[in-house]
């Protein structure tokens, strides 16, 4: 347990500030402070919890809704593939390990350290990880809703931040100048020719240069 702890204690501790820019958002946009837990504990998945906030607020089609939460949780199954879901005992296990996967869990789940893990320590770090996240909403939330923060700039900036230091991570742990380089590469393409498909464009056009590489044996 200490080791999960120690392990995912970096990242897990950084989704309080992070929970709590959703709250703000959550509040500047309008909606009462409970969305924000709301949002958290159901949707749980960081980056379309912002967007959907907007649409919410807009009160958007459901189909609106639908076709953008299937363009942005589309990277998940590429995250599928190679999470250790083998290692998670039991139905129930294996369910809610598929319904917490996020960036951070994966991130987790795949490094050299996590490994040897079995299924009691992957479900306690996506245990943790979800109840940090749905913590810093309510925490962010309350606040927003008891302080004026219209003036606050950048909030939603705060997921970014996270999503490049969980890759400078792993890149420390796994330097590949070439993964890294052909990444980037994906995404500066898929950011020129389709901005509105962006992150499921660079995610097709990485897994198929991985997918090349690997059947080159580079």
């Amino acid at each position: 347990m200490r080791q999960v702890l120690a392990l995912s204690a970096p990242i897990g501790l950084a989704f309080i500030p992070l929970g709590m820019a959703l709250g703000f958002v959550v509040v500047h946009a309008g909606l009462d402070w409970w969305w924000a837990p709301t949002f958290a504990a159901v949707i749980y998945a960081g980056s379309l919890e912002f967007l959907m906030v907007p649409l919410v607020a807009a009160a958007a089609p459901v189909a609106t809704v639908a076709l953008t939460t299937l363009v942005v949780n589309a990277r998940h199954v590429f995250y599928a593939l190679s999470f250790p879901l083998h290692r998670v005992r039991g139905i129930g296990g294996k369910l809610y390990s598929t319904y917490t996967l996020s960036d951070e869990a994966y991130a987790v789940g795949v490094s050299p350290e996590a490994q040897h893990w079995g299924s009691r320590s992957i479900l306690l770090m996506q245990l943790c990880f979800q109840l940090l996240w749905v913590t810093g909403a309510t925490l962010g939330g309350l606040v927003g809703e008891a302080l004026p923060i219209e003036r606050l700039k950048g909030l939603d900036f705060a997921l970014t931040a996270l999503f490049i230091v969980l890759a400078i991570d792993a890149y420390r742990q796994r330097p590949d100048r070439v993964t890294a380089l052909s990444a980037a590469g994906c995404a500066i393409l898929a950011w020129v020719l389709v901005p509105g498909q962006l992150l499921v464009c660079a995610f097709a056009a990485f897994t198929a240069v991985l997918l090349l590489r690997k059947r080159r044996g580079a």
